[in-house]
């Protein structure tokens, strides 16, 4: 019994140190984004993913990282680069994790990278997909406020693009701020962004 005892403390202890790494590492990989240094961050997050492999949040982050990097990068061969990367990271969390309306949330972003780096080559191909990959967010979980928001924003992009108006777009900006004012990640970890943009949105959309 003893024995049995001290192996148990064992496996906890190692599971409490391995938590606390994972957490000390994606709070770190966080640090380091927020200091203005997206390519250190992804490899940090992408070094988390190796260690965790049944954790679809590291590669989650690791893509949004090259994402958001590549919005206003004018250099094809760096953002070809940057998405491709973004791609397989997105590609593992949703090996890890399908039909997760956060990953398709990302994808769509993706999509829309390719867009707004050039929309004459990528909208009549990428756009179709932006549409698609909301549509099957919004069937899974349509109280999701990035799915909502997101949209929005794709929305009134393509709106403003086509000098059509913005503000009936308002409404989903309105819906998407309610549902981030009940919405709880299930741990410090999962996806919690977007609400200030949501805000500054819809600021702009009002006026």
């Amino acid at each position: 019994m003893k024995h049995l005892i001290i192996i148990a403390t064992i496996l906890v202890s190692g599971f409490v140190q391995s938590q606390t790494n994972y957490e000390k590492g994606m709070n770190k990989a966080f640090e380091i984004w927020s200091s203005g240094n997206p390519t250190e961050a992804s490899n940090l997050f992408e070094r988390i993913a190796t260690a965790e492999a049944d954790n679809w949040l590291p590669p989650y982050y690791a893509a949004q990282v090259n994402i958001l990097s590549s919005f206003g990068e004018k250099d094809k061969e760096k953002i070809t680069a940057q998405l491709k990367k973004a791609q397989d990271f997105i590609n593992d969390a949703t090996a890890i994790s399908k039909n997760n309306p956060e990953i398709m949330v990302m994808q769509a972003l993706l999509y829309t990278a390719w867009v707004a780096f050039d929309g004459a080559n990528y909208g009549m191909t990428m756009s179709p997909k932006v549409v698609e990959q909301y549509a099957k967010a919004k069937a899974i979980d349509p109280n999701n406020p990035r799915v909502i928001y997101c949209e929005a924003e794709w929305n009134i992009g393509g709106a403003r693009f086509f000098g059509q108006d913005t503000s009936v777009f308002c409404k989903d900006l309105e819906k998407a701020l309610e549902l981030f004012a009940n919405f709880k990640p299930e741990t410090a970890f999962h996806p919690n962004w977007g609400k200030e943009r949501a805000e500054m949105l819809l600021k702009s959309c009002q006026k």
